[in-house]
């Protein structure tokens, strides 16, 4: 059996590829691995998460420094080296996820192609520019995402700034105004805010975090506008924008009010789309319209293809493209043997690094109203961070934390917005996968550490328990 690994160098793509390569000589035959990648390493490290939690924590550090009265003097961001410590470990990570690739093409029975491959049908790839064509038996799709340009009129008038350009940005403008406000604005409008930009954010909704239960949101809307100083203009929708000057001015509709924002630039933080061109889908029998991948990573049209990572447009969070890769090997294994096929299933989790990093949001499992509309009976309790003294001896006071439980005590769901949140999920993410109960959940924090506001939750739901 053949499989060819279109975009070896992503995350999905290294999945897969870790996966199968055991199988080599056995029921696997041969594996190419191709990637086009100048310089390879795959969107999380090239131009995703992990740049982009690099130029975080700098702003994060700047903000903590102007909000603790202790210290004197805020300090400015030097862009120049942001970028330049950025840019040395990301090459260095790069570096690392080439080799791996590489390591695993030296296997008796794989092969690397550092090329691009399209598809001429169903089971053959042409590669370029060696123009030499493979056949194989199954196709790998994990080519990921790139930057969703919206369609309003006249952007392609004015030179829109993306999350790509402002991670490789060592001089800002003093203004902007920012298209889109979902996990990417909220994690680069605070780095604009601290590196001294005038922002002004469009919102369609009441509040950000649609995931969240809306005091999270709200939440997040106040620490934004109070301590970051952006504007944000909620209920709000764009309807044109256009060059004014040397910058741009959009026109907008804000709760049915017609108003306009000019400002130096226009930052399109709009998300990503998946990213098939160039690919020769129109030569195959798939349709990318719709659910075109099924749960298993099988391509709908096509049994012999399997769609891993945010190509397939499901969810473009990394952990979830490295679990789907590890899915389709499986699957691709047991469709070859005649078996049936699983189904790639997760328990929600999450983490936007918002605020700098220094209040994230983190949510594991069911929110509250998950919980409702999925019919669970259960109790929520929630707490504040300024209810444990912790937070306040870390000059980091402010959000809150919900806790999710099921009547007989099973722990079904975590929120948190506050300081650590990122670092608790992994945590909570064992309790609501493992069912644990909480009235067995250890009361233990190690005083004073900022896991207090878990052992607060887990007392207050015991309590709630009771009551009930």
């Amino acid at each position: 059996m053949h499989v060819a690994l279109i975009g070896a160098y992503g995350s999905a793509g290294t999945a897969v590829a870790g996966r199968l390569v055991e199988h080599l000589g056995e029921e696997l035959t041969q594996l190419t691995l191709i990637d086009d990648g100048e310089p390879g390493g795959g969107l999380c490290i090239l131009r995703g998460c992990m740049p982009s939690k690099e130029v975080i924590s700098a702003a994060g550090h700047r903000y903590q420094t102007r909000h603790d009265d202790r210290l004197i003097g805020t300090p400015e961001m030097d862009l120049d080296r942001v970028v330049e410590t950025k840019d040395g470990h990301i090459e260095n990570f790069a570096r690392h996820r080439r080799a791996a690739v590489h390591d695993m093409a030296e296997r008796e029975g794989a092969e690397f192609r550092h090329e691009r491959a399209t598809f001429v049908d169903d089971h053959t790839l042409r590669l370029h520019p060696s123009g030499d064509e493979l056949t194989a038996d199954y196709v790998v799709v994990a080519t990921g995402s790139v930057v969703n340009v919206p369609d309003l009129p006249g952007i392609d008038a004015v030179e829109p700034v993306t999350s790509a350009d402002v991670l490789d940005a060592t001089d800002l403008p003093e203004s902007g105004i920012v298209m889109g406000f979902g996990y990417v604005g909220l994690e680069l409008v605070p780095y604009l805010a601290e590196a001294g930009v005038d922002l002004t954010v469009v919102e369609h909704d009441a509040r950000p975090l649609d995931e969240a239960d809306p005091d999270f949101g709200d939440e997040l809307l106040d620490i934004y506008r109070e301590e970051f100083g952006v504007e944000i203009l909620t209920n709000t929708y764009e309807k044109r924008v256009e060059p004014a000057g040397e910058g741009v001015r959009m026109h907008l509709d804000h709760d049915g009010e017609a108003v306009t924002r000019e400002a130096e630039a226009l930052f399109l933080f709009t998300g990503r789309r998946p990213d098939l061109a160039g690919l020769g889908i129109e030569n195959t029998a798939l349709d990318t319209d719709g659910e075109w991948v099924h749960d298993t990573m099988q391509a709908r049209d096509l049994a012999h293809t399997f769609v891993v990572g945010d190509v397939n447009g499901k969810e473009p969070i990394l952990h979830v493209a490295k679990e789907q890769g590890f899915v389709a090997a499986d699957n691709i294994l047991a469709h070859a043997a005649g078996e049936k096929l699983v189904e790639y299933e997760n328990v929600h989790h999450h983490v936007v690094f918002s605020a700098g990093g220094v209040y994230p949001y983190a949510r594991v499992g069911h929110s509250v109203a998950s919980a409702v509309e999925a019919g669970l009976d259960h109790v929520a309790v929630t707490r504040r961070a300024s209810d444990d003294g912790v937070f306040k001896t870390k000059a980091t006071p402010r959000g809150l934390a919900t806790l999710v439980v099921g009547t007989d005590g099973t722990v079904l769901g975590y929120q948190g917005l506050h300081y650590h949140a990122d670092v608790m999920a992994k945590t909570m993410q064992m309790a609501v996968e493992m069912e644990l109960d909480v009235h067995e959940i250890p009361d233990r924090a190690y005083h004073p550490t900022t896991p207090e506001i878990l052992d607060g939750l887990f007392r207050q739901a015991k309590a709630e328990l009771r009551e009930s």
